[in-house]
């Protein structure tokens, strides 16, 4: 993996209104004696709290110490989200809904980047107090249920700029704008670059199948879209074949769906029960149209409740 390129996007310490991306005179390596150091300069202001955000306005930064069962790859991190203990023991599930959770889903759907900082417990931490390790892209949220018996949230994380094989998309990039512009100037000619490393190579075949059987009608909706008298669908897996997910790219996995129903199902706001019965937003919203040549699994369905229910 290459290291992450240094953007230019500046936050003052105590400006709410855009608090993301690098901190300027803070550059990545930095480190802090203490949580309180690291609290004045800007970087994370939180004393205590290891995600420093809302829900409306994403996740600012957050601290990896050890607190949690966090996966640390360097440039990938599977970080464990808060809430659940009494102490250092887990007594009750996490959920998406506590403060900080919520932020980093925010920060997902909008893609704004987070803040990093790794104490001296964490796995790629500094020998001593903490450290700005760079801004990371939240990339995927889940729920898991740990050997304790409680769900924790789980968060896939990408460093920006960072090519990884186990996530689908290719190279991350953050704009060079500052977050609070109205209207960015963007580029008149984007820079390209080559990358290396795998990527997920999924079936033509198989997408034009289910998409076929459907007659290219979203399973959810029943929109058809039309271009030039084509049908246009996306075909959507239910449990999910990149980041940590690894499912199979079978039609049993797949589902026919228009691109609104798309991004809601993949990012669980659409969960399908095992009867076909949809909700959208913990609302009752139908119940899944299928067809006799498309066979759904109902152990995909049950495992992408899982992931966020």
């Amino acid at each position: 993996m290459s290291t992450a390129d240094s953007f230019a996007i500046t936050a003052t310490p105590h400006d709410p209104d855009h608090p993301w991306g690098e901190i300027a005179g803070v550059p990545v390596g930095t480190g802090f004696a203490s949580r309180r150091e690291a609290f004045d300069r800007g970087v994370h202001r939180e004393t205590q709290a290891g995600i420093a955000g809302t829900r409306k306005r994403g996740a600012e930064s957050i601290v990896v110490s050890g607190g949690y069962a966090d996966r640390d790859e360097g440039d990938v991190l599977y970080y464990t989200g808060h809430g659940g203990l009494e102490g250092r023991r887990h007594v009750r599930n996490q959920t998406f809904e506590d403060r900080g959770n919520a932020a980093l889903v925010t920060s997902k759907i909008n893609g704004t980047p987070v803040r990093v900082i790794r104490g001296k417990r964490a796995e790629h931490g500094p020998a001593s107090g903490y450290r700005y390790d760079g801004l990371f892209l939240v990339k995927d949220s889940w729920y898991e249920r740990e050997s304790h018996g409680y769900k924790v949230c789980r968060f896939l994380m990408v460093r920006a700029g960072v090519v990884d094989a186990m996530v689908p998309g290719g190279e991350f990039e953050l704009p060079t704008e500052p977050a609070h512009a109205k209207a960015p100037s963007g580029t008149l000619t984007p820079t390209r670059r080559p990358t290396s490393g795998e990527a997920i190579v999924r079936s033509i075949e198989v997408a034009r199948f289910v998409k076929e059987a459907h007659d290219y009608t979203c399973q959810m909706c029943g929109i058809r879209l039309s271009i030039a008298g084509r049908g246009y669908a996306q075909g959507a897996h239910i449990q999910a074949v990149g980041g940590a997910h690894k499912g199979p790219d079978i039609p049993e996995n797949m589902l026919c769906l228009c691109p609104n129903c798309h991004a809601l199902f993949d990012l669980g706001a659409i969960l399908v029960s095992d009867d076909l019965s949809v909700t959208c937003n913990g609302k009752a919203s139908g119940v899944l149209r299928v067809v006799g040549d498309h066979h759904i699994d109902a152990k995909y369905l049950a495992l992408h409740r899982k992931a966020h229910e």
